[in-house]
């Protein structure tokens, strides 16, 4: 079962990492590219109130299916250890309790949506004119939730058996079925928020049922068995340890758009939410390759500390730290370089195009620094401690960006908000840095 994935303990660092992190950066490239043509699509075809609305649906999407991300991650840990340890049987019993509990939960917190989606609406910000193309899309996207939650949970398990580029064509099919629907239902068939709606929906569904037909095939390491449905507690409760720790950080995302919202709508009205829209979208392009490396150093750190290959989990901390900085500091340039063309890409509405680029310089001034608060804390989930991993996780969001944000526009005004950001990202940087530095001392020397 282990002849992939034994690799990630035997192969060259440099070769390995880049192995995983290079499939991964290219399916989050085409995701992120799928994000910003879609905001493209409806800022140009919709309109500018259309890029609010789906800014303040997609937390809402993305909390419900973050349980599966979470359990995908948290279960992904234990899959790497086990298979690091040569414990198969492990690893087969928590593939299957991972898969009932992504069903079951995601399938109930769907039902709450559609049960109270204008309350959550109006609570994640959408205020105003924002509400009725916020519904209309909302209504259809929850449809597609749970494909897409069994697609997060299944995306890292593939990464732990060593089979990165499955995992690349997991993430690439929903992008390129999104773009085509949205030509076809909002360019062709005038459908508007709804064909968005549909098109986000078909396209979830087509990425859970590619990751679906991956563990049912003989390219899969890990089978579908009904016995393993059953839930073991001391499984299911280091899963829910670790990948509490994703929820968590999503949960705390969450909060910050209801916060980030509100204080848009209070200092600048639609079009500032509309700004922040366009601005989150470069943001996961821009960190795509960031990203990436993080995918691609959790199997690797996490197989080598199950095998307790200390000297080889050290240098994949070194060379993921050092990959990634590097490329986030090009991609920093690229945006200081041209950010108005990057905001007309998205928008022809002048007030877009006036706020956009400010904003988009001071959101991204700590760029460089990001990938070793990344890297920090996906080693403590690596290793399957769950406390720093969580307290390292949520240490931009909740500790430093979610009081920033409410208090820096009392003296900046719609600035502060922006400038929020880039002090949230080094501040986190470097208390996760400190922590790091203290556990490679203890524990891998």
């Amino acid at each position: 079962m282990t002849a992939t994935a034994d690799t990630l303990g035997t192969q060259k660092i440099s070769t390995l990492l880049i192995k995983q992190a290079l499939p991964a950066s290219i399916g989050i490239l085409v995701m992120s590219l799928n994000m910003i043509v879609d905001t493209i699509f409806v800022g140009q075809w919709i309109g500018s109130l259309a890029i609010a609305a789906i800014t303040v649906v997609l937390p809402i999407v993305f909390l419900i299916s973050s349980l599966g991300m979470g359990i995908g991650i948290g279960g992904s840990s234990i899959i790497s250890r086990a298979l690091g340890a040569k414990a198969a049987e492990k690893a087969y019993l928590t593939f299957g309790n991972q898969i009932f509990l992504t069903l079951v939960l995601s399938i109930l917190f769907v039902l709450v949506g559609i049960l109270f989606n204008e309350p959550l609406l109006l609570l994640f910000g959408a205020n105003g004119d924002i509400l009725v193309p916020a519904t209309s899309y909302f209504n259809v996207v929850l449809y597609g939730v749970p494909f897409l939650a069994f697609a997060m949970m299944g995306n890292p398990v593939i990464r732990a058996e060593g089979k990165p580029k499955f995992a690349m064509y997991a993430m690439i099919i929903p992008a390129i079925s999104n773009i085509l629907l949205d030509i076809v239902f909002i360019k062709f068939l005038g459908l508007g928020m709804f064909g968005a709606g549909l098109a986000t929906s078909i396209s979830y569904a087509a990425c859970g049922l590619f990751i679906f037909g991956f563990f049912l095939s003989k390219k899969s390491e890990l089978s579908i068995l009904a016995k393993n449905f059953i839930l073991s507690f001391s499984i299911v409760k280091e899963i829910v340890q670790l990948g509490g720790v994703t929820v968590a950080r999503q949960g705390t995302i969450s909060v910050l758009m209801i916060v980030l919202n509100a204080t848009l709508f209070t200092y600048g009205g639609e079009n500032a939410i509309a700004v922040y829209g366009i601005i989150n979208r470069v943001m996961m392009f821009a960190l795509f390759p960031v990203l990436g490396v993080t995918q691609g150093f959790l199997p690797i750190a996490g197989y080598n500390i199950g095998a307790k290959n200390n000297d080889r989990v050290r240098k994949v901390i070194k060379m993921a730290i050092i990959y990634g900085s590097a490329v986030a500091s090009l991609i920093f340039l690229g945006i200081i370089c041209f950010p108005e063309a990057i905001a007309r890409l998205f928008t022809s509405d002048v007030a877009l195009i006036e706020e956009t680029p400010k904003a988009l310089l001071y959101v991204f001034l700590a760029t460089p620094v990001v990938t070793a608060q990344l890297i920090g804390s996906a080693y403590f989930q690596a290793a399957g401690k769950a406390l720093p991993a969580l307290a390292l996780t949520l240490l931009k969001q909740g500790v430093f960006l979610i009081p920033l944000v409410y208090i820096l526009p009392k003296f900046f005004g719609l600035n502060g908000v922006w400038f929020s950001f880039p002090v949230a990202d080094v501040l986190a940087t470097l208390v996760t840095l400190l922590f790091l530095r203290s556990e490679v001392r203890k524990h891998l020397n």
